[in-house]
């Protein structure tokens, strides 16, 4: 199974500043992106932040190839939603969501491809660690973090040795012979994982 990255850049040795950054300041930089997605209500400034985003992850030294290929996935998506959003809302509005989606994915790349994901694990353990007193387990919810990372680019690259086997065959029309083998490899990936994490004694709920 060939690996496929998705949505998301993969991590980028380096030394630039942002790689030093601390880690509380990359996820203040997501979340402040996040939110200005539902403040900022004009396509203008969602392309200036867009492309100061797009000149900080090039300064990482990771590549306008990996900032592509972060972005090149939701491709279709966006062209999909630009054409109804003009067609309900008008041009501007329909910039401005587009835009705004990309601001958040660049963002969410820039922290991914200059934080290890096991820094990026922990940051995420500590951050959820003031909600243990209402009984959250910060590092279940770590742990289920590492299995969607580990997931998503598996299940991508299933689909993708799935269409390409199907083309081969002449089926890339037929749904059939692309859902189910994704359906069937996907789950016997779950169970695997399961029994995996079960052996280890690990995602158990305890008494």
């Amino acid at each position: 199974m060939r690996g496929h990255g998705f949505l998301l850049a993969n991590y980028v040795p380096g030394q630039s500043f942002i790689h030093r950054a601390p880690l509380w300041l990359k996820f203040l930089l997501v979340f402040g992106c996040g939110l200005a997605s539902f403040i900022v209500v004009d396509w203008r400034v969602s392309l200036a932040v867009l492309a100061g985003l797009c000149c900080l992850f090039l300064l990482t030294g990771a590549g306008l190839k990996k900032l592509w290929a972060a972005i090149r996935p939701l491709a279709a998506v966006l062209a999909v939603i630009g054409v109804f959003q003009w067609w309900m809302l008008g041009a501007p509005t329909a910039a401005r969501i587009i835009l705004n989606i990309l601001v958040c994915v660049v963002a969410a790349s820039l922290l991914t491809a200059t934080t290890p994901v096991q820094r990026l694990l922990d940051g995420v353990v500590r951050a959820a660690g003031p909600f243990k007193r209402f009984g959250a387990d910060p590092e279940r919810f770590a742990l289920t973090i590492a299995i969607m990372l580990r997931s998503i680019p598996y299940i991508a690259g299933t689909f993708a040795d799935v269409r390409d086997s199907a083309r081969a065959r002449g089926l890339e029309r037929n749904p059939r012979a692309l859902i189910l083998p994704v359906f069937i490899t996907s789950v016997a990936f779950a169970r695997q994982t399961g029994e995996a994490l079960a052996a280890r004694g690990l995602g158990e709920a305890e008494d």
